[in-house]
């Protein structure tokens, strides 16, 4: 079974769905009975690959040990940064082994949703160190990893949010409306994954094929519109199902296509990926920086942080180098985003023109397009 993406998977959860709904209803709890889903739909779309259940579980397993090992020690021994980086390190080590190991055409902890998985247990270690999080309850901390609305492919949700939801009983009238939302989400994602992303895939085959200047144009453009409605459309599926089961996971796209800069444009596309980077990666980075007055400027510091986020990102999609190179585009593009709105008087005198905005755009949409035909793979081939 794929998970959003058959019709097995739709009509098991157009019935096992239903008990949620009644219980929502009833103003029951209904987490436990989405966990008992989470394990039908995980198992289902494992049973063929038995290794990787057996991955997961150790997996998860691992996770629990790491989060409840080090909340022992960091209360215990206060804010240790050698404690600190040791279970953070054990904690990505598993996608790390992943990761290199796929280098080699080797399948170690390659199950699915792993990559997803590592982001929220490595959001909960940094904020135990962070004295954020003082408690983690065995039962919600493995529900909130193995999610399966958001298993997939996300969104990333944030487990203090997760936990609020998960303890919240809806009144019959607020639950049902969050229902129809759902089923709203659920129908619009439907139509972009199934309708619009397999029309604009017909332009990719058809008219993107070939070594000519006009079809690596018309794939760029197409592949990014695929890209995006591929995309939006199993996050909307997925934002659907998890309301039903009485989780507001966050959405994760916002109309990128209209962002009038290359920052606007990451607030936009994958939000939860980049929000997740920008939170626990770039403004550490920058905090650190400040702190130990690594460079001459907050400027310097800024591009350099945002080439490193972006590289860490691009490395997160996989080690091939169309990827790391994806990365590194989007970091100097945010780079020099960042020095321009900074020191340019003409931008602080035109930003909120209307014709400068609409030039900004321009550029802008253009330029993430190119983005999208570098992490194709498709640029490599040509050069």
């Amino acid at each position: 079974m794929i998970l959003f993406g058959e019709l097995y998977f739709f009509a098991c959860a157009a019935i096992l769905l239903i008990p949620a709904i009644i219980l929502g209803v009833l103003e029951k709890p209904i987490k436990y009975y989405g966990f008992l889903l989470t394990v039908v739909f995980v198992g289902l779309a494992l049973w063929e690959k038995p290794v990787d259940i057996i991955y997961m579980v150790s997996y998860l397993i691992l996770e629990l040990v790491l989060v409840l090992s080090y909340l022992r020690i960091r209360s215990n021994h206060g804010r240790k940064r050698g404690w600190f980086w040791t279970f953070l390190m054990l904690s990505l080590a598993p996608l790390i082994i992943c990761k290199v190991a796929g280098l080699f055409g080797q399948n170690i902890f390659a199950f699915m949703g792993i990559s997803y998985m590592t982001f929220k247990s490595v959001q909960v270690i940094i904020e135990i160190y962070d004295d954020l999080i003082k408690e983690v309850k065995p039962f919600d901390f493995i529900y909130f990893l193995s999610f399966f609305p958001a298993l997939s492919s996300g969104p990333i949700d944030r487990s203090r949010r997760f936990d609020e939801d998960l303890s919240l009983i809806r009144p019959k009238a607020d639950y049902l409306e969050l229902v129809g939302l759902g089923l709203f989400k659920i129908c619009k994602g439907l139509v972009y994954k199934f309708v619009l992303a397999q029309a604009v895939y017909q332009a990719i085959t058809y008219l993107g094929g070939g070594g000519s200047l006009l079809s690596n144009v018309i794939y760029m453009y197409s592949y990014g519109f695929y890209l995006f409605f591929d995309f939006a459309g199993y996050s909307l599926m997925a934002i659907g199902t998890s309301y039903i089961l009485g989780i507001v996971t966050p959405k994760n796209f916002d109309e990128p296509f209209i962002s009038i800069d290359i920052k606007d444009f990451w607030d936009r596309w994958h939000i939860t990926l980049s929000h997740w980077f920008r939170d626990f990666v770039f403004s550490r980075f920058m905090m650190a920086s400040i702190r130990g007055k690594w460079f001459k400027d907050k400027l310097t510091g800024a591009c350099i942080g945002f080439m490193i986020n972006m590289l860490l990102m691009g490395l997160w999609h996989g080690l091939s180098l169309s990827y790391i190179l994806y990365g590194l585009y989007h970091g100097v593009l945010l780079a020099i985003t960042e020095v321009y709105q900074k020191k340019s008087k003409f931008y602080k005198k035109h930003k909120k023109d209307k014709w400068y905005k609409f030039v900004s755009w321009f550029i802008t949409f253009n330029l993430v397009m190119f983005g999208f035909f570098i992490f194709s793979g498709r640029f490599l081939e040509i050069i």
